[in-house]
């Protein structure tokens, strides 16, 4: 009989109610800065909506940045302020990508493993909404298999040279600088996740070239980044040489747990609600559907909120965010396929009509969900063998 090892889930927590004040805040926020510069709501829009003055503004307020420490240039907030600012941000569909990576991996990251001459560099630019991040992990013919990358950096005198081929790099055009994992030791095949390390590395280095990986939208928010022999320093290794793939674990918690894994598709929620709404004929049918995903949304984001309480405390999180990355995305296609086929209206993207509009985004994104990230196998393999089932 197999034992769960239920000591690897973190137990549940509510948010604090002194929280419901900086929502408030946020909301407010968020309605004048519509008012006032006329952005349009979109799923995904942690993808697909990059506009650097947008993350200027927030970070005015003090919303970018608020996990850094103040001699850092940042907020000293917690992981559960933070968590609250990020859900109010994806429930509007606002323009946040230009800062996403960054100030949801890159700054723990570099907390966790940087150089104080890296963090004095990169957090008070994140901060104040001016650098922007990439991550440099997937590969082709490797995708969620991080320990077959093949990207190889050498030591040369002085640093390292990095060659290789990211793909899927979302922003990589914009961005300023990316995490880059590379082998920097032989492959052993009995120890494949040993050798690894990673490397903070301008985009705009001698020797690196990115190429955009279009939708068939032709829409450009993911690259292929192609490094040949590029130099970088001692000083811009991320962390301990060879201890890549722990670190890498503990960024996937952070990338893997958030509430953009439950929330790409509110925007398309809150228009299938409202539209069922106006409807003095709706089908009954139709408001169950809703209320099914309501339900589910309830206790995804409960687990979300779980998971940043347990970041909170500086606890390791890998199992629990791998559970929410595979339950969210799952259930934001679901929100998709409901929105699609429970009503009469059709899919446009050139729609006046919000709802048409952001069904038809909806339908373009969906394949992705369960793939960025980390693929559904992946993840599922990752949860059972945290719980002891393999």
């Amino acid at each position: 009989m197999t034992t769960v090892n239920t000591a690897l889930i973190p137990p549940y927590r509510a948010l604090p109610p002194e929280v419901a004040a900086l929502r408030g805040e946020v909301r407010a926020f968020l309605d004048r800065d519509r008012a006032a510069h006329q952005w349009t709501p979109h799923v995904d829009s942690w993808i697909s909506s990059w506009d650097p003055a947008f993350s200027e503004r927030l970070a005015e307020h003090g919303w970018l940045g608020m996990t850094v420490p103040v001699e850092y240039g940042g907020h000293g907030r917690s992981h559960i302020d933070r968590f609250v600012v990020t859900e109010e941000l994806l429930a509007a569909g606002a323009p946040v990508a230009a800062h996403w990576v960054a100030d949801r991996q890159v700054v723990p990251a570099l907390l966790s493993y940087g150089t104080d001459e890296q963090r004095q560099r990169y957090l008070p630019e994140i901060a104040a909404g001016r650098c922007f991040f990439a991550i440099g992990m997937s590969e082709p013919e490797s995708g969620s298999d991080l320990a077959s990358v093949r990207t190889r950096a050498v030591p040369v005198d002085g640093g390292w040279e990095l060659t290789g081929t990211k793909v899927w790099t979302s922003g990589a055009h914009h961005a300023h600088a990316f995490f880059v994992l590379a082998r920097s030791a032989p492959l052993d095949p009995a120890h494949r996740h040993d050798g690894l390390s990673q490397f903070v590395v301008p985009l705009d280095s001698p020797g690196i070239e990115i190429r955009p990986i279009r939708l068939l939208t032709g829409q450009h928010h993911f690259n292929e980044v192609v490094l040949d022999h590029v130099f970088v320093p001692d000083s811009m290794v991320l962390g301990t040489p060879g201890q890549g793939w722990r670190q890498v674990s503990s960024e996937l918690g952070f990338e893997r747990s958030g509430p953009e894994r439950i929330l790409s598709t509110q925007p398309l929620l809150n228009a299938f609600a409202d539209r069922l709404a106006a409807n003095a004929d709706v089908d009954p049918a139709a408001v169950a559907v809703l209320g099914g995903l309501v339900a589910r949304l309830s206790t995804l984001r409960q687990l979300s909120a779980t998971v940043a309480t347990a970041l909170s405390r500086g606890a390791s999180a890998d199992l629990p965010a791998a559970l929410v990355k595979d339950l969210g995305t799952r259930y934001e296609g679901e929100v998709v396929e409901a929105a699609a086929t429970s009503t009469d209206v059709g899919a446009d993207p050139h729609s006046p009509d919000d709802f048409g509009r952001l069904l038809a985004e909806g339908l373009l994104h969906t394949p992705g969900f369960t793939l960025r990230g980390g693929t559904s196998e992946i993840l599922r393999g990752v949860v059972a063998r945290g719980l002891g089932l393999r």
